[in-house]
């Protein structure tokens, strides 16, 4: 599935050419949590424990800044915070649209604006820039496709999953680790 999206990103980019803005330092997207499922919080997880043994101060970093992440979202967290789990009911979910939308992401490395953890970003991470269909239409980064057209935006459009591979894959997840439910980063990376 990484393989795929990561593809399909590179076409997207050789299309959109200057219009697709997002490079390494820009943060646009790493700040606001978002909801990420269960098979993305054991991507951040195994990436953290990748990171841990080729750059234990790193890791320590982002170990640091998930709890402290965590600590700010707490108390106001729309699910459980002792879990990390996002509550799926109607009102959870329309606290959560106004939800700690300031709240850096702790992959994020403060000091060099870059994802500590790049090679396992989540889905959300991976195809936030360029034009992807969602029930709300086309939407793309507010950085991106300046003085472009909407024939030219949708010309760019990146496919995310014409397939459906993430949700099979997602459910073969859950079935074999017991594992369900949506979190955050930080969340995800506080429990390693």
């Amino acid at each position: 599935m990484i393989t795929i999206i990561d593809a399909a990103l590179a076409d997207t980019a050789a299309r959109s050419g200057e219009w697709l803005v997002c490079r390494p330092g820009c943060t646009q997207c790493c700040v606001g949590v978002f909801a990420i499922h269960q098979l993305d919080a054991a991507r951040l997880q195994k990436g953290l424990q990748d990171l841990s043994a080729s750059d234990p101060e790193r890791a320590r970093n982002v170990r640091a800044r998930a709890r402290k992440s965590v600590e700010r979202l707490t108390e106001d967290f729309p699910g459980d915070p002792a879990t990390g789990l996002l509550d799926p009911s109607e009102e959870a979910e329309a606290r959560f649209e106004d939800f700690a939308n300031d709240e850096p992401c702790a992959a994020l490395d403060p000091s060099t604006g870059l994802c500590d953890l790049y090679l396992s970003r989540p889905m959300t991470c991976r195809v936030f820039g360029p034009p992807v269909r969602s029930e709300d239409g086309l939407g793309v980064c507010e950085l991106c496709y300046h003085g472009a057209t909407e024939e030219q935006i949708a010309a760019c459009e990146m496919p995310v999953d014409p397939e459906g591979l993430e949700a099979q894959l997602l459910e073969e997840f859950e079935q074999s680790t017991g594992r369900h439910g949506r979190t955050l980063v930080a969340f995800a990376l506080d429990a390693t």
